[in-house]
């Protein structure tokens, strides 16, 4: 009989965020070994062929989706009722699924803890955290929230789960050191990195369609794409447009949406930057010629957040074979393989030297593009997707293998 493995995320197919693409393939990957259920919420965009509220089964994968309020993410209030919702809706729901022989719980939202653990308390399974990013200390980093007794005690209510847990994944060294401080054994954290189809986005030879049809072909192309939200810092990047206005032939490029989006357009138009524009999230299908059409893509991360997260873009970059920019710290995971690789360029997060470099890089396309090309390799190499298939199918295996010699850590936490 096949292990059964449950995860739980909101966000999953159709939509478009970047945790629910990597969920959705990171499970169809997994099916073919293990018996994969999700417990996901609504579509924020529904496709005419994703059923709501109903269990299903899709490549392999069995969903069950689960109803809960979907108000605009601009609204703090709406977006902590939707997340809370989705919480209580996934604590009901939970109860009446096949017993799963492991429970993998994400941080979308980050009070999914709270549900998973209770549940592999009771149904004696075995827990993993899989960490996307580690609140609440990215959102004291962003100055979301404050510091105070409340978000201390739920920091340490979080991390008791996590020391509970079986297993806990993150993407990079850097989030494993900070999980570690928090008193988990480190031999319990198994670092797994993000990923990007290297199938499906791949570079384009020749003419680029997104460049002809925007006309783009005779610009330098300065992209930014993905979300959107408070954790990016893009302000910085339209300060760097505002100082290269003068250069007609540097275009800046926002691609996606986010809950900032407007305020990062509302800065541009009250600086009245013909050099930036902006575009919606693109489908799938033409992730490579969107990513393909920038000469240099940016992809911030802040000191304050860097051991929090590893920003997911940087492998879509990857497998598309384009350089980038990156404002990460020079201590960061990010950084190092940056310079280790020769792939981009790493800058302080200072509008003055973003710009000056992006002046530097529009000069330079024959090196840009050897950048691009060890980009690529780098992609195919070390951030597959198949990679990441394999290496969660070990923490499976290696789950699977102490279950025969100990009891569950969530069980010995009850």
């Amino acid at each position: 009989m096949r292990t059964r493995v449950l995860f739980i995320n909101r966000s999953y197919w159709p939509d478009s965020e970047a945790t629910g693409q990597l969920l959705t393939s990171l499970c169809e990957g997994l099916s073919t070994e293990l018996d994969v259920h999700v417990l996901v919420g609504q579509p924020n965009i529904p496709a005419s062929d994703a059923p709501l509220n109903k269990t299903e089964v899709r490549h392999g994968v069995t969903i069950h989706r689960v109803g809960h309020l979907t108000f605009p993410k601009r609204s703090m209030v709406g977006k902590a009722m939707n997340f809370i919702s989705f919480v209580l809706a996934c604590h009901r729901r939970i109860w009446s699924l096949p017993r799963p022989d492991i429970v993998v719980f994400e941080t979308d939202p980050f009070l999914l803890p709270l549900v998973a653990s209770r549940f592999a308390r009771k149904r004696d399974c075995r827990l993993v955290g899989y960490l996307q990013d580690i609140y609440p200390d990215i959102a004291v980093a962003l100055g979301k929230v404050r510091n105070n007794w409340l978000i201390r005690r739920l920091r340490k209510t979080l991390f008791k789960i996590y020391k509970s847990c079986d297993r806990i994944v993150v993407l990079s060294e850097d989030m494993k050191t900070l999980i570690a401080e928090g008193g988990i054994d480190g031999d319990r954290i198994s670092v797994i990195p993000n990923w990007a189809d290297t199938n499906s986005i791949r570079p384009i030879p020749g003419d680029n369609p997104f460049r002809t049809r925007n006309g783009f072909d005779d610009k330098f192309v300065v992209m930014y794409s993905g979300n959107m939200g408070l954790t990016q810092r893009l302000e910085q990047y339209v300060y760097a447009a505002e100082v290269l206005k003068a250069d007609s032939k540097i275009q800046f490029v926002f691609v996606g949406n986010g809950a900032n989006r407007h305020s990062i357009e509302q800065l541009v138009s009250n600086r009245q930057l013909d050099n930036v524009c902006f575009f919606d999230y693109q489908p799938l299908t033409e992730l490579s010629a969107s990513l393909g059409a920038a000469d240099l893509h940016i992809l911030p991360l802040t000191a304050e957040i860097s051991r929090c997260l590893m920003p997911s873009k940087l492998y879509g970059i990857l497998a598309a074979g384009r350089p980038y920019l990156t404002t990460a710290p020079a201590w960061t995971e990010l950084s190092k393989l940056t310079v280790k690789h020769q792939i981009g360029f790493r800058v302080d997060n200072d509008a003055e030297e973003i710009a000056e470099t992006i002046r530097f890089a529009a000069g330079r396309t024959a090196e840009l593009r050897q950048m691009g090309k060890r980009a690529r390799k780098l992609g195919q190499s070390e951030f597959s997707e198949q990679n990441a298939i394999a290496r969660f199918l070990n923490v499976v295996t290696s789950l699977n293998s102490e279950a025969q010699a100990a009891p569950s850590q969530a069980r010995k936490a009850a």
